[in-house]
């Protein structure tokens, strides 16, 4: 800590300095010629014609000999050598340049040119400070290691680690890449609320806050997008999709975070089944920009994409994995069966709950390859249409990638009456102590009352596709900012 302020103060002196001989260490622009990408991919060109360039980055090295020296100037996209002599640019300006550290950002102009080494460079003919640095960066030979920093100050993070700010450039072309096979398919992008009245959509804890000029109207902070989506499919539109931010009250480990990135869409006419086929479109397209020939190293595990998503059904699976049939055992036979397991079991927990837990604990870590895990128990989906033959079960599939669910679908339930019955259902499970159960959202239930179609409903959890197709582990990797507990704490 003594040798970190000791940096600091030094920097501090060296803006005094600065300030002292008129330079303004916090211009308000600079007008590049070039990115330094750019440069580096002409730069034989560049060099040939000795063009002169204005270049500008962050100093990420910087050595003196004497009279002249040499230092490295990076940017988002890539990093480039300067070479800076007395006799070039000046004594004052060179004097300038004396008092520049690794972190500062400047400005060069000067002419390309490529060293005895072989190392592309810029002749400096003057170097402006852009921006003064008042802390020094993390040692640059071991770098930005530490987790905790580096979720915390993740701008640390991406100036020190370029495979980062890569991480993040592609999350960006991942959501794309989503967003142009929905429009393709004719998808209307859309906006829903944040804020509402009545949250639902999923069974979860929300975030709750007060609408001051309502009232001190209690309003919750979305947990899904659903209902809201589905409420524009009444009004006439055939297809509807939404990237956006939700919010739920809970825990945080590998793959939750409290605040997260949703993509929910919504087509008329289509049922689960048609979903199934815009998932596996979606990830063809995915597998096909980010994977080499639709093989995706994840870990230790080589994920398949070439061959779709295997179909499974959720009891089949719960069978395999415990050795009996749970369809058959009441509630409380379940409960037992999940003791045996180690699952953990709260009374509060009905059927479906018990089945959903025991699932998650000893089916999804199996699921590495892609598979669509359909046809759950009616209890687990208030929102999800009876299944065609099986009243008992749900039209509804979750995809699993690499041991984790990346997302959700159901054909959805249009019928008023059942609708009603199944908030309802979930009423009473709030009342035994579920404060995850759904609530009953009676506008939601006026709107189907004048008539939604047939629909197929999709929900992608973009930060978990996103750790995919980066080999990131854990959810904090592909987010800029978790969150996290307050420093001190």
């Amino acid at each position: 800590m003594e040798e970190q302020h000791h940096l600091v103060q030094v920097r501090r002196q060296h803006l005094e300095e600065l300030e002292q001989r008129g330079i303004d260490a916090y211009p308000h622009r600079y007008a590049r010629s070039h990115r330094l990408a750019e440069v580096v991919a002409e730069g034989e060109k560049l060099a040939a014609a000795e063009t002169k360039v204005m270049v500008a980055g962050r100093m990420m090295s910087k050595r003196r000999h004497g009279k002249t020296a040499f230092a490295h100037i990076e940017d988002e996209d890539a990093r480039l050598q300067i070479y800076v002599r007395r006799d070039e640019v000046g004594d004052e300006n060179y004097e300038l340049f004396k008092l520049l550290e690794v972190g500062d950002h400047v400005g060069v102009e000067g002419s390309m040119m490529f060293t005895r080494t072989g190392e592309l460079t810029v002749k400096a003919a003057r170097v402006h400070l852009l921006g003064k640095t008042l802390r020094p960066l993390p040692e640059k030979w071991h770098g930005l290691t530490d987790k905790e920093i580096r979720y915390r100050q993740r701008y640390l993070d991406l100036l020190m680690n370029a495979e980062v700010r890569r991480d993040f450039r592609r999350r960006t072309e991942i959501i794309q890449t989503i967003r142009d096979v929905l429009i393709e398919d004719a998808f209307l992008e859309v906006e829903t609320p944040i804020l509402q009245p009545m949250y639902g959509g999923a069974t979860a804890r929300p975030f709750t806050t007060v609408y001051h000029a309502l009232g001190d109207l209690k309003v919750y902070l979305r947990i899904a997008d659903e209902l809201y989506l589905k409420r524009l499919i009444v009004g006439g539109y055939d297809r509807v999709f939404e990237f956006a931010k939700d919010f739920r009250n809970e825990g945080m480990d590998r793959t939750h975070n409290p605040e997260f990135t949703m993509m929910e869409c919504y087509a008329a006419y289509w049922d689960y089944e048609d979903v199934m086929g815009l998932v596996e479109r979606v990830f063809a397209r995915l597998a096909e920009r980010f994977t080499e020939e639709g093989i995706l190293q994840y870990g230790e595990h080589r994920i398949d994409f070439t061959k779709g998503f295997r179909r499974a059904r959720f009891f089949d699976l719960l069978e395999e994995a415990v050795g009996q049939d749970l369809r058959k055992l009441s509630r409380d036979e379940v409960a037992a069966v999940a003791r045996d397991l180690g699952v953990e079991v709260d009374e509060s927990m009905g059927w479906g709950k018990l089945l959903d837990e025991i699932f998650s604990e000893k089916v999804e870590p199996t699921l590495i390859q892609p598979t669509f895990v359909c046809d759950h128990p009616r209890e687990l989906s208030p929102l999800a249409k009876r299944h065609r033959s099986d009243p008992d079960l749900v039209e509804r599939f979750e995809p699993f990638v690499a041991g984790f669910e990346v997302g959700n679908a159901f054909s959805e339930l249009n019928d008023p009456r059942d609708q009603r019955a199944r908030f309802e259902d979930q009423l009473r499970l709030r009342e035994k102590g579920d404060t995850e159960a759904q609530r009953l959202d009676e506008d939601f239930l006026r709107a189907l009352e004048y008539g939604m179609p047939p629909t197929g409903g999709l929900g992608l959890g973009i930060d978990r596709i996103v750790m995919l197709f980066t080999n990131r582990h854990s959810i904090r990797d592909v987010l800029f900012f978790p969150q996290m507990r307050p420093e001190g704490d």
